[in-house]
């Protein structure tokens, strides 16, 4: 009985002494100051549907994957409802930083939602096109988006004497909104502001498929536009292909901002594709990545950080890419 009694208390120990080790294992591993942990990181941008947020999430992945660290990636295919319930959930998987292009920049509940996400210590990054309430971001990485419609009126008021104008938009996104104000303030500040009316405007979202069958209703309407100015390049890829399948054979001008592979291959090729703003969501990606381990290392960032525009048409095409952005 007392040999039975020994060999329990021995294997007793042995096993108290196992539990201890793996117990310190699991303690060392997981909890030790000197051992980092990964961090997790949230991205949700208006539509994945356009290449150009596509491009500028793989930038950021890889400044975050070079660290060791987990990007979600979500898509709320232009739905607020649905943007908000992904920035509830980056709260609920206790992201550190959100990377937001907002759906609409004027949404009372994204801005709540973003509310909630600062309340539990979450740094905001608010990249491409901005939000309303400023102080919802820790920082706004954007391109010069005024700057890039500045640049299409100078374009095609010094290459077109007059213009009959049908504007292509987008009312929730300050981005779009900043580019045809750009476009059209510079028309007005001209001295042959006479010669350039806007003959229509038309809510695409942005996107292709709304474009084109909005501008081909436009067209059987039977009202007369000789140029098209696009918030993006889809939305002008979009009135390209109405202007096609309604076989006009009149030359409509049309330009555009981005420099998306689509638009820079038509440029040349098609005689209506004109000229675009190009912008860079490679140099977008990659400042955000950096911008994301500063905020994450307490240094000091700007609250607001703008990248460059430039046109491209078919005297310079040649210098870039057709199947890739720059």
């Amino acid at each position: 009985m007392k040999d039975r009694q020994k060999i329990w208390l021995r294997l007793a120990r042995y096993a108290a002494i196992w539990l201890t080790i793996v117990t310190f294992v699991f303690l060392l591993i997981f909890y030790h100051p000197w051992i980092s942990q990964q961090r997790l990181i949230g991205a949700t941008y208006m539509t994945m549907n356009n290449n150009f947020y596509v491009v500028l999430n793989e930038q950021i992945a890889n400044a975050i994957n070079r660290k060791g660290d987990r990007l979600l990636t979500r898509d709320p295919a232009l739905k607020v409802s649905k943007q908000v319930d992904q920035i509830d959930d980056f709260i609920k998987q206790g992201v550190s930083v959100i990377i937001i292009a907002p759906v609409n920049g004027n949404s009372v509940k994204i801005h709540q939602a973003l509310q909630r996400a600062r309340r539990k210590g979450i740094k905001i990054i608010n990249v491409d096109t901005e939000l309303k309430w400023k102080n919802d971001a820790d920082c706004i990485i954007t391109s010069n988006n005024y700057r890039a419609g500045e640049l299409e009126a100078k374009y095609m008021m010094a290459h077109q004497k007059n213009a009959k104008i049908l504007l292509l938009e987008q009312a929730t996104a300050f981005s779009a909104i900043q580019r045809i104000d750009g476009f059209t303030n510079e028309i007005a500040a001209s001295d042959h502001k006479q010669n350039y009316k806007i003959v229509g405007r038309l809510e695409t979202y942005g996107q292709s498929e709304i474009a084109l069958p909005k501008v081909a209703d436009f067209i059987d309407h039977g009202k007369k536009f000789d140029t098209v100015m696009a918030l993006n390049d889809q939305a002008a890829v979009g009135a390209l292909s109405a202007i096609a399948a309604k076989k006009i054979k009149r030359r409509i001008a049309v330009y555009s901002v981005d420099g998306a592979p689509n638009m820079k291959g038509l440029i040349g090729k098609n005689a209506n594709a004109v000229a675009t703003s190009a912008q860079s969501p490679i140099a977008i990606g990659s400042l955000t990545g950096k911008t994301v381990y500063r905020m994450l290392n307490n240094q000091p960032i700007a609250k607001w950080l703008v990248t460059p525009v430039k046109v491209i048409d078919r005297a310079n095409i040649g210098n870039y890419s057709t199947t890739g952005w720059q």
